[in-house]
């Protein structure tokens, strides 16, 4: 069973700063260590809101750390500081939409305002980076919305093999012949 190396990137000036505990970053391990079989390294980080570093971050997990997949949680937002969608934009090759929409329409059914995220997913090396938002329960929601296209997706990026944990997430490869 391939080991499954995802990295976990918290974009934050406050926790990144010490002045609140990172819960965000946390509630993604928990929920990856629930929906894998496989055996798991985490490369966790915690930076600011801050393009560049934001950027490098997403670079080094991806190339030099090579995870398989990069969540990121935090700066989805329109504010100001709201900068990890532009960060992901700028370092992947290929963008991936419909996990922003999907993640949006089912944030929609239990708050307004997430019509405001602009969360998205895209290929960066061989890892898939997903953005979600900053709040763990949302984090959740949207992760079980996603992530049944997740291991099939780094299938076809030549990402490991993911073992899903179906008493917890069903994924969806296709059928082979």
């Amino acid at each position: 069973m391939d080991t499954i190396r995802i990295g976990v990137l918290t974009t934050s000036d406050r926790a990144s700063a010490g002045i609140y505990e990172d819960i965000s970053g946390k509630a993604i391990i928990d929920t990856m260590h629930e929906y894998l079989k496989n055996p798991l390294e985490f490369e966790y980080r915690c930076v600011p809101d801050e393009l560049q570093v934001i950027e490098e971050t997403l670079l080094e997990l991806a190339r030099d750390k090579k995870c398989d997949l990069i969540v990121t949680t935090g700066g989805t937002g329109p504010a100001p500081r709201d900068v990890t969608v532009d960060a992901t934009l700028a370092v992947c090759e290929k963008v991936l939409p419909g996990f922003g929409e999907q993640m949006r329409a089912v944030s929609l059914r239990h708050v307004p305002t997430a019509i405001l995220s602009r969360q998205t997913a895209g290929i960066c090396h061989s890892a898939l980076i997903v953005n979600l938002p900053g709040k763990p329960a949302a984090i959740r929601e949207c992760l079980d919305a996603v992530f049944p296209a997740v291991p099939y997706c780094l299938d076809l990026i030549g990402a490991g093999y993911m073992e899903v944990n179906e008493e917890v997430i069903q994924a969806f490869r296709p059928k082979t012949k």
